[in-house]
């Protein structure tokens, strides 16, 4: 595995795991975040985003953390492994809830510089709602973009570390 495409919630464990990854493979990190906010919670244009995340996977080998379904047409179709973190929105909006009062103030280092962590309504509406709204897009997208890739769907934390162990 060279291009790692890791997608799933807020809150799920995609920048941990894909840390791990890249660690463990020796392959550099992304994480869309990075990408797509800008200081003061400022999105990216979307055709600068696209751009940006166009260049990386022209590298030949990295690992990318980040749902974004915007750019599944980029990002999938040069993937050799896709990696769905789908783990109960319980434990994703505990989680995210959790972080916001460990890092509350704080940029975290897989955010872009300027934004502090923050959870708000409609963030946990977004994690509340991220298996009804945005997997199907999920599905939807990798049986059309990736069917070509290997693809692994990691249900746990326990499964993500023995993922982890295995490579």
């Amino acid at each position: 595995m060279q291009r790692i495409v890791i997608l799933g919630c807020s809150g799920g464990g995609k920048s941990t795991l894909a840390r791990a990854i890249g660690g463990k493979l020796g392959l550099p990190v992304t994480h869309l975040d990075q990408l797509w906010w800008n200081p003061g919670w400022v999105e990216t244009p979307l055709g600068e985003f696209r751009d940006r995340v166009t260049d990386i996977v022209r590298e030949d080998r990295w690992v990318i953390d980040g749902t974004s379904p915007n750019t599944f047409d980029i990002r999938m179709p040069r993937a050799d492994a896709i990696i769905w973190v789908d783990q109960p929105r319980i434990t994703c909006l505990a989680r995210a809830y959790w972080r916001f009062l460990k890092m509350r103030g704080a940029v975290r280092p897989d955010m872009a510089e300027g934004c502090p962590e923050k959870f708000d309504l409609e963030f946990a509406q977004y994690i509340w709602n991220f298996k009804r709204d945005i997997a199907p897009l999920v599905e939807e997208s990798i049986s059309r973009y990736g069917d070509h890739a290997r693809f692994f769907r990691l249900r746990s934390d326990g499964e993500m570390d023995e993922f982890v162990e295995r490579l």
